[in-house]
Formats: C-alpha cells, sequence, structure tokens
C-alpha cells in the first residue's frame, strides 16, 4: 500500500501537519506526520527518511524552511515542500521554491497542508487505479460545488 510520511519542522506546524493528515485519511491513504527539525535534529531528519519505506514525502517548515530540502538531499522520491506564513511572510516559500538544480521540491501555497496531501494523492494515483478514481471523484465534487455556488449568487 502507498503511503506519505508527513515531517514537521516543529510542533508549532501541526495545524498545517493536521490538514495533510486529514486529506490524506479521506482519500484511505497510509500516512504517519512526526517532528524532525533540519536545524536542531538533523540526524533525525535523515534517519527518517533514509529509514521510510514511504513513497511521497511531505515536509512542512517555516522561517528558513530547509527542511524539504534536507529531506529531497536524501531520497529520489518526491517531496513536496508546504512552506508556513508564521511572523516574517514569504521567507519560508522562498526557501523552499528556491532549491539548486538537481534537487528538486514541489511546493505548495502557505499553509496548504491539504494542497499537499491532494499532490501527493495525484502522484501515487499514478500507480493506483483506486485513488485515481477517488481523486477524480473528488474534483467532479469540488465542480459541483462551484455550479452550487453560480446558482446561489445568480438566485
Amino acid at each position: 500500500m502507498a503511503s506519505v510520511l508527513v515531517i514537521l519542522g516543529s510542533k508549532s506546524d501541526a495545524e498545517v501537519g493536521r490538514r495533510s493528515m486529514d486529506v490524506l485519511g479521506r482519500f484511505g491513504v497510509e500516512a504517519k506526520m512526526v517532528v524532525a527539525s533540519a536545524h536542531r535534529t538533523p540526524d533525525r531528519v535523515k534517519a527518517l527518511v533514509e529509514g521510510s519505506g514511504a513513497d511521497v514525502f511531505i515536509a512542512i517548515a517555516g522561517l528558513a524552511a530547509a527542511l524539504p530540502g534536507m529531506v529531497a538531499a536524501f531520497t529520489t522520491r518526491p517531496v513536496i515542500g508546504v512552506p508556513v506564513a508564521g511572523k516574517l511572510g514569504l521567507d519560508s516559500l522562498l526557501s523552499i521554491v528556491q532549491m539548486p538544480p538537481g534537487v528538486p521540491v514541489a511546493c505548495v501555497g502557505l499553509d496548504r497542508g491539504d494542497n499537499a496531501a491532494l499532490l501527493a494523492v495525484a502522484i501515487l494515483s499514478l500507480a493506483d487505479e483506486r485513488l485515481a478514481e477517488k481523486l477524480a471523484f473528488y474534483r467532479r465534487e469540488l465542480a459541483e460545488r462551484v455550479e452550487r455556488d453560480s446558482n446561489e449568487v445568480q438566485a
């Protein structure tokens, strides 16, 4: 079964991580959430990544947001970075999207743990028809919601 490891840079990122876990749970994707800091526990990050059987990693971090890049340094599997808005604003976003050539990290919007999980589901659905069907159904639900909203606004 496909799985995702969600790594938080600190406990303060837990709410964003829960958004990822909620979406992954909705799709029936096996997932685990842990805390490991790129700066304070680099050996833990390395051990978690290298010892993980996860198919996709979601790394959530604020401030300098080195965690997604560090995770990518230890694996060739997909890594999705989630920048946490924090007090300074765009610093974490820029830290993730400006990865050097050769070590790519996907990046979703600030605090968008939900979108990171949906991207992980899309990646996993390439090899899992059941997930692909669930994702297609989810997208149809979104479209129907927009149609209902439009009808309400027009009324």
